[in-house]
């Protein structure tokens, strides 16, 4: 059914003094239905989200790292023009490099464990068994928890001379660990991030267990196939769809986080992101005393880049599972 009311033409005819009757045919605009009114309404909201919250801010974060702002062109709005050599300047830097390094470092270990002991423990409570439901909700806790008190938490434990973790590993003769110092930081944020992220892929991984057919493990187990045979040639993959989002959701979230990093160690020495050095460029803090807006957009856009490339390889992976 169309969206509009198809209207026929109508004819207007008149006469000029002195000049012959003249027909001009004038065509109404099409009129729309009220369902189609109805569509429109209920996504205007959206697209206006979407404009203002998402597109302009792209937009602005591109122009900047075209122009070279200050703090006065970032006022006045004259900032000069420059193409890509902002871009050149980023990328010639003796710090990018390093930073992509270790930025890579951390969103890959982080994954890695945190998809892992999340499965293991998805598989785990799959079995329904007493205090099931108390034990999942009670993972729940660090996702639950605000990145402030986490981080301090965090903080605290791994303080080099009060903290908890090197009383524990003392008690078995190891020395302290200097855990937020420049050489160690990185691996103590990576710890915090995998400890963050395990109740996420814990609650995705488990929903898509329960969509698992049980005929498959019944069938499985008269055939005498083992739990890890069953795990291996059933529940992983079918498990292969859930693991895509999780993975890509994972990726683009710890590809972005400053919080967790900036309160335990302030993105100093190996902690330092592509996501923390264009917040510290940005505000000027941190390992950087001077804004430099211009160089804080160009990282932005290169997070931005990386994270669509990763949305587009994502939908790629899932079309050919679909054929």
């Amino acid at each position: 059914m169309d969206n509009v009311t198809e209207q026929r033409p109508t004819t207007t005819t008149w006469t000029e003094p002195g000049e012959r009757a003249t027909t001009v045919t004038r065509r109404r605009l099409p009129r729309l239905k009220p369902g189609t009114l109805a569509g429109i309404g209920f996504v205007a909201p959206l697209a206006v989200y979407l404009g203002a919250f998402y597109a302009y801010p792209l937009y602005e974060n591109v122009s900047m790292s075209l122009h070279r702002f200050t703090r006065a062109t970032y006022v006045t709005g004259d900032a000069p023009y420059a193409g890509s050599g902002v871009y050149r300047e980023v990328l010639d830097s003796a710090q990018f490099w390093p930073t992509v390094v270790q930025t890579l470092t951390f969103v890959v270990v982080s994954l890695v464990f945190q998809y892992t002991i999340g499965l293991a423990l998805a598989v785990f409570f799959e079995r329904s068994f007493r205090l099931s439901a108390v034990l999942r909700g009670l993972f729940l806790v660090p996702w639950l928890l605000p990145i402030i008190v986490s981080a301090t938490t965090w903080q605290w434990m791994m303080d080099a001379d009060s903290g908890v973790i090197n009383r524990l590993i003392g008690v078995f003769g190891v020395d302290p660990v200097w855990w937020l110092n420049s050489d160690n930081s990185l691996w103590a944020v990576i710890i915090a991030n995998i400890w963050l992220g395990i109740p996420f892929n814990l609650v995705i991984l488990y929903s898509g267990l329960q969509n698992i057919p049980t005929e498959l493990y019944e069938a499985a187990s008269i055939d005498g196939a083992s739990r890890w045979r069953q795990f291996r040639h059933i529940t992983f993959p079918l498990l292969k769809p859930v693991t895509a989002v999780t993975l890509l959701l994972g990726f683009v979230y710890t590809l972005k986080v400053v919080d967790i990093i900036w309160i335990m160690t302030t993105g100093t020495g190996k902690s330092q992101t592509l996501a923390t050095w264009a917040y510290s460029m940005a505000f000027g803090k941190g390992s950087s005393a001077v804004i430099k807006y211009s160089e804080a957009s160009v990282v932005g856009s290169i997070l931005l880049l990386v994270a669509l490339v990763m949305g587009f390889v994502y939908l790629a992976v899932q079309r050919r599972q679909e054929v």
